[in-house]
């Protein structure tokens, strides 16, 4: 996938992101699903463009595949199924029924190292709702969030007038 590629995709998503954006700054996710499916169908892409959206959409298939396959901790027997698969690291899966207690063993392991890393990004979450809803007590003539953070913490980045957007990923 070449970057002119990609950079045109996020551009198109950007666009419909834009367009299905209300007034108060709120869009549904099937909004924009449906919108950028219909944008997609009806754009001329280039060919290596049109490349890139096969590529991005194999590979949202190829993780809903793992995360359908992926082991469900609920069970009450056992998270067991022969057509289950244990992701490894480095992107090896593992069916399974073909599991070895290494690979079991690497399994657990990630699991842990993936939990510690979700915990921290949440603590992290959390550090700046805390702390932006404590700004907005303190600054109480601002209502948005985009104000909060201009006025008080000083974001120059783009500003997003006219875009129904923010102009910046997050």
């Amino acid at each position: 996938m070449s970057v002119t590629a990609d950079l045109r995709l996020w551009q198109i998503v950007e666009d419909v992101a834009a367009h299905v954006t209300d007034e108060a700054g709120r869009f549904r996710r099937s909004d924009l699903e449906a919108e950028l499916r219909e944008r997609l169908a009806d754009e001329d892409l280039d060919v290596h463009v049109r490349s890139a959206a096969v590529g991005k959409l194999a590979g949202s298939l190829v993780r809903g595949f793992g995360e359908r396959r992926s082991p469900k901790p609920r069970r009450r027997a056992s998270m067991f199924h022969p057509q289950g698969i244990l992701k490894l690291g480095g992107g090896v899966w593992v069916w399974m029924e073909h599991a070895t207690p290494t690979d079991l063993l690497e399994w657990g392991r990630l699991s842990t190292r993936n939990l510690a890393k979700v915990a921290v990004a949440e603590a992290d979450r959390q550090d700046y709702v805390a702390e932006r809803l404590d700004a907005f007590r303190l600054h109480s003539g601002l209502t948005h969030l985009g104000e909060l953070e201009r006025a008080v913490y000083g974001y120059t980045g783009p500003d997003p007038a006219g875009s129904g957007g923010g102009g910046q990923e997050p």
